[in-house]
């Protein structure tokens, strides 16, 4: 487990903690749940010799061990071939601070295709390689053209590589020019208003997106939730004031580095700023008071018994787990989900 280090300075970074990889077992929310259901596709994620299932327990290990500080993912104890992943929003981008979701399914000949990706838009438009209905657009995963170096290689691209390219070239610092022909006027004054302008309603978006991930948090992250703004929430709040009063610009609050005169934000983001600082400070002093101290394992996880009978796909990944993490010695599978504490109020 590692700290993530949010916001834009070392001074208020966060001691949020959180298994940054783990096996879950209620897989019933996920999009993809219902893919893979053939005899044949089913055979490809529980026959130890095919190549999904080698190269599938070839990626659980590297993700296990290389995540970046602000990426967590979820795979199955009963399907392999499902995963859920989340990306915190990097400092100096509109998504600062904020939560993305993403359902990932393996097809069955895995890695000669790519896996496909679904966004957790909860109704938001916020990127241009990110739809509404959840379509990701983009190349590595064959959505998108492009060159033969950036779409799907077998053998070579992996899941790791996927989360790092949508948290890199689709959360970045200036999306609007994602869209295909703005590039070659990311230097024209003209554009650059339009793109801080698109900056704006970004984050009123990333903020929109916390009020839905707190009343109803993915399965599997209701405690990742509850413990990261808790964590985050003072230094959200702080950040949603200054835009609201003119401080910094959309996606750059520097709590220590206050500017030296007032920036140019349109005054309609100064406005929804101010709303949002309202609903987001309620939202987390609701969760502060309603929210259930819990323990260390998820509600929704199987505790995996020794003893259990050891059989099918559920046996073959504990095995795996035991192997590759030493797991030897363990009589369980620790679930991911609980956390105590209080959400930090303004």
């Amino acid at each position: 487990m590692a700290a993530i280090v949010s916001g834009e300075s070392k001074k208020s970074a966060t001691t949020f903690k959180f298994p940054h990889f783990d096996v879950v077992s209620d897989e019933s929310d996920h999009y993809y749940v219902k893919s893979n259901q053939s005899s044949k596709d089913k055979k490809c994620f529980i026959d130890t010799n095919t190549s999904a299932y080698r190269t599938i327990m070839k990626e659980w290990k590297i993700l296990e061990k290389q995540l970046p500080e602000s990426i967590y993912v979820r795979t199955y104890e009963s399907r392999m071939d499902l995963l859920r992943a989340v990306i915190v929003g990097a400092a100096s981008t509109p998504y600062h601070d904020g939560l993305f979701f993403f359902d990932i399914v393996f097809p069955s000949d895995y890695p000669n295709q790519p896996p496909k990706v679904r966004y957790l838009s909860r109704g938001y438009h916020m990127n241009p390689n990110l739809y509404t209905n959840g379509y990701v657009c983009l190349s590595l995963v064959n959505t998108w053209s492009g060159t033969w170096v950036e779409r799907w290689t077998p053998r070579k691209s992996t899941i790791l590589q996927l989360l790092v390219s949508i948290q890199g070239l689709v959360l970045n610092a200036r999306p609007y020019f994602n869209e295909p022909g703005r590039g070659k006027h990311i230097k024209d004054e003209r554009w650059v208003k339009a793109s801080l302008a698109y900056n704006e309603e970004v984050f009123i978006l990333t903020c929109k997106t916390m009020l839905s991930y707190i009343r109803t948090p993915p399965k599997n992250f209701e405690g990742f939730v509850y413990q990261y703004f808790r964590e985050r929430g003072e230094f959200i709040l702080s950040a949603v004031n200054a835009y609201g009063h003119g401080n910094a610009t959309a996606g750059h609050y520097q709590v220590n580095h206050p500017p030296s005169s007032r920036v140019h934000n349109s005054a309609q983001f100064q406005k929804n700023s101010k709303k949002m600082l309202v609903e987001l400070r309620n939202a987390f002093k609701k969760l502060n008071n309603s929210c259930p101290k819990l323990n260390n394992s998820s509600p929704k996880s199987k505790v995996v018994e020794e003893n259990k009978p050891k059989s099918g796909l559920l046996h073959n990944i504990i095995g795996f787990f035991k192997f590759i993490f030493g797991l030897r010695d363990q009589k369980v599978l620790k679930g991911s989900d609980g956390v105590t504490g209080k959400v930090a109020v303004m």
